[in-house]
């Protein structure tokens, strides 16, 4: 079935009105509480979706202009996210939730006469226009996690995890290549426990490797929120326990994970 672009930008102000239900309240002050993202403040997890989600627009509206900012930002180094966030860290941080609220908006009228199917460049390989709009929707997501963890809120799980938990299968080959590992041509049984009792499933009934977790728990590993450690997740066979102990489902280099009982 082709993707339903209105239906996931649906999603994404769904998920946008979640964050933003955690930050309107907090005063400048508290935009500079540390989030378990090492070095980083609530404002720095703000600014980070804002500025990706004008790039991500530029990526719609002018491909060429992006690919050429693209590549200046990333021949930085693997550093170029956290000299993003420290450009502007002495914003206020009401400031920067209506740049974000702003280039979401933006991005959302940008995005919804799109075809789903075209072709968009990144930091990473090329995606769909689909794919692009669920990557906003994972990081708002994840970005949001630090933030709940830094305010010392929970937050429940939701019909859209579906979307990460996704991106988090078809990343599998992904998260070997970025660390130099062969890609494994075993497949993995991926069974996740959605939040309303049913069961999410990608891979062949009969893999020998097998990956279940609670959604939640599924979407915290796979975006490096959470130390497998940590959570329900259940690994067995070769091929997904060392899946699971690299597993990334964001774009840019490697990401260096959390250590076991260190995300709060």
């Amino acid at each position: 079935m082709p993707a339903d672009m209105r239906a996931l930008l649906a999603d994404l102000e769904a998920e946008t009105a979640d964050l933003d239900a955690m930050i309107a309240p907090l005063d400048p002050e508290q935009y500079l509480l540390a989030t378990p993202a090492e070095g980083w403040c609530i404002s720095d997890q703000v600014s980070h979706l804002a500025f990706f989600d004008e790039a991500a627009l530029l990526a719609v509206t002018d491909p060429a202009r992006f690919k050429i900012e693209a590549a200046r930002m990333m021949a930085r180094g693997a550093g170029f996210p956290d000299e993003v966030a420290a450009r502007h860290r002495a914003a206020p941080g009401p400031e920067l939730r209506t740049w974000l609220l702003r280039a979401r908006e933006e991005l959302t009228a940008g995005f919804v006469a799109v075809d789903p199917a075209k072709r968009l460049p990144w930091y990473g390989p090329d995606m769909s226009a689909a794919s692009s709009v669920t990557a906003r929707l994972m990081e708002t997501w994840a970005h949001g996690q630090d933030i709940a963890d830094a305010l010392g809120v929970s937050r429940p799980p939701t019909p859209r995890l579906r979307h990460i938990a996704h991106i988090g299968v078809r990343t599998i080959g992904f998260s070997f290549v970025l660390r130099g590992r062969p890609v494994p041509t075993q497949p993995i049984r991926v069974e996740v426990g959605a939040p309303d009792g049913s069961t999410w499933t990608w891979g062949p009934d009969d893999a020998a490797d097998l990956v279940t977790a609670p959604a939640l728990d599924f979407c915290q590993v796979v975006t490096q929120r959470r130390h497998p450690a940590d959570t329900a997740l259940v690994a067995s066979g070769p091929v997904a326990t060392e899946w699971v102990s690299i597993a990334q489902a964001f774009a840019g280099p490697p990401g260096p994970g959390r250590q076991p009982g260190g995300n709060t």
